[in-house]
């Protein structure tokens, strides 16, 4: 047999050729391969990012199915059914409508039956609708998460969108992945509140801004209107108005150096359509403009009520701006590290995310931001992601209101892409090492399931720990009323029960028949003590005195403490 006709024996055949043909020559099959994992490539990105946004919906779907309402969910809830049914903006004007409608769609759906004529503050209206107007708190609630978890779910998209623009294919999943498995986003993307929209509409507006460098006629209105939508979610997001109009100045004046005509139109633009924003979602409620405001609006004078004044938003916005400052005037308690203060601490939310972000989350933020400003391929991109949130972080640190990580929930959502750079570094241990870190993050979260709301890192003990460090919306934000009702019926079944809830569940509605200890006098506290853990943080005086002298025998959901006393 002759060398060639061995050759064409011994080597297999080569898929796609007729039979009887040679084999390919080396380049030939070389290209071939090439060509057919670029092809499995393809298809296995899409697969990777359902999967990891499928993970982070069965997370959010059970967390929302599980938990009571926390403290302001009742409030979301009602005011929008009023904008449902009476097409006013009455309640809850502190915050502007858009994120409240998003709610209402779920609200839509669920179709609760809602007294108008009820009287009392927005509190006791959201309570009166969730457990005194015949209607099923817990398809209710279910209904009104559910548009939430779906927008939390597409601004994942953007972050996976954004990175991968920026950073490459890889860099997009492992940007998805650092989304999907944040304990924070997972947390408050399953309420029926507006901290995750807000943030998400600013991440998804720096992407449009991003995009603008090359088609600025087509996503300069795009981004606008997502700024806009931020605005018109929650007030914190003003300080990010200066910020993205500039940054699309700055993409426009890089894709055309030298036309500041062209510039000037970009910041105009962005500015008119995130304006225009604002007042559609007051019109989508009340065509007539009305301000109705069902609580007082208070006077504030100087500097920050010309401001107020000054701002080219529907009377009703400014109201809400007015009763914004007179919060922050208000001597709120906090809580950090074991510590109870009243007043603030301008370093709380820095101490707050370092407790509750994963540490391999930590190590990749740092690394991504590190590399987004030395490596000079990178660094076009830095002012995209890293000037906003740390706009906004600034801003947030300025308040006196120190109840949780969820007034910066915009730092792991833009962190994520950010964190995703630090893969894209030519060095061989870079995207291992990455790998790992996603992994030890997804392992992190994965243990704390389905009690996001309390996580804490391993270096602070994890969830049962959190407690001591921090409270409110950081681990007790009153969301286990029903598992503590399950809990007490299955093994405290026929005891005497003393409670001291800090939430705006109603005990009762769940078979929950307890007393107020605070209201008798220590000796006659015999049973059981149950104990919200932000209200045992903040214990002084009578409570104090019951709970050092109680033997802790349980714990709910990682946020109440069940006493034996």
């Amino acid at each position: 047999m002759m060398a060639s006709e061995q050759q064409s024996v011994l080597e297999p055949g080569v898929p796609g050729l007729p039979d009887g043909a040679g084999p390919l020559p080396r380049p030939a099959r070389a290209a071939r391969l090439t060509a057919a994992l670029r092809a499995r490539r393809r298809w296995l990105v899409p697969v990777l990012a359902v999967l990891l946004l499928a993970q982070m919906a069965a997370a959010m779907v059970t967390t929302a199915v599980q938990q009571t309402p926390t403290i302001d969910e009742p409030v979301y809830v009602a005011t929008a059914t009023d904008y449902l049914h009476e097409h006013r903006v009455r309640y809850n004007i502190e915050h502007p409508p858009l994120g409240k409608l998003v709610i209402m769609a779920g609200i839509a759906v669920a179709d609760p039956h809602y007294d108008p004529s009820y009287h009392g503050d927005q509190g006791q209206v959201g309570r009166h609708l969730l457990y005194s107007s015949g209607n099923d708190p817990w398809r209710v609630m279910l209904w009104a998460r559910l548009p939430v978890i779906v927008l939390t779910l597409l601004f994942g998209l953007v972050a996976f969108a954004f990175a991968r623009e920026v950073l490459g294919t890889a860099a997009g999943l492992l940007a998805l992945a650092l989304y999907c498995f944040s304990p924070d986003v997972i947390a408050h993307g399953s309420l029926a509140t507006l901290d995750v929209p807000s943030a998400g509409f600013v991440l998804t507006s720096a992407w449009l801004v991003w995009r603008a460098r090359r088609r600025p006629r087509l996503y300069l209105p795009l981004a606008g209107a997502a700024l806009g939508a931020s605005v018109a979610t929650k007030m914190s997001a003003l300080p990010a108005i200066p910020v993205l109009v500039a940054l699309a100045v700055v993409s426009v004046w890089g894709a055309r150096p030298g036309r500041a005509l062209r510039a000037l139109a970009a910041a105009v633009v962005v500015t008119v359509t995130a304006v225009a924003v604002v007042w559609l979602s007051y019109l989508a409620v009340d065509p007539r403009l009305r301000a109705l405001s069902a609580e007082p609006v208070p006077a504030v004078h100087g500097l920050r009520g010309l401001l107020t004044g000054l701002l080219p938003f529907p009377e009703s916005y400014r109201d809400g701006m007015r009763m914004q400052f007179a919060l922050e005037d208000y001597p709120w308690q906090g809580y950090l590290f074991g510590h109870l203060y009243t007043g603030s601490r301008w370093y709380y939310l820095p101490a707050a995310l370092l407790v509750k972000t994963p540490l391999g989350m930590l190590a990749l933020w740092t690394a991504g931001a590190v590399a987004l400003v030395a490596v000079r391929r990178l660094r076009r991109a830095a002012p995209y992601l890293l000037v906003p949130p740390a706009v906004l972080l600034a801003s947030a640190m300025t308040g006196s209101r120190d109840f949780g990580t969820r007034y910066a929930v915009f730092m792991p959502m833009f962190l994520a892409v950010a964190g995703a750079a630090a893969v894209t570094v030519r060095r061989r241990w870079a995207r291992p090492v990455g790998g790992a870190l996603v992994l030890f993050v997804a392992v992190s979260s994965l243990r704390t399931f389905p009690f996001y709301l309390p996580y804490a890192n391993e270096a602070f003990g994890g969830p049962a720990k959190t407690h001591l460090w921090l409270h409110d919306s950081n681990v007790d934000w009153g969301q286990d009323l029903g598992r503590l009702a399950d809990r007490l019926e299955e093994r405290y079944p026929g005891e005497r029960i003393w409670l001291v809830y800090k939430g705006s569940g109603v005990p009762a509605y769940y078979g929950i028949h307890a007393a107020d200890p605070r209201e008798v006098p220590p000796g006659q506290v015999h049973g059981l003590l149950v104990v919200s853990d932000s209200s045992a943080a903040k214990a002084r005086g009578r409570l104090a005195e019951l709970i050092d002298t109680s033997r802790p025998v349980d714990d709910v959901g990682h946020s109440i403490t069940i006493y034996r006393r």
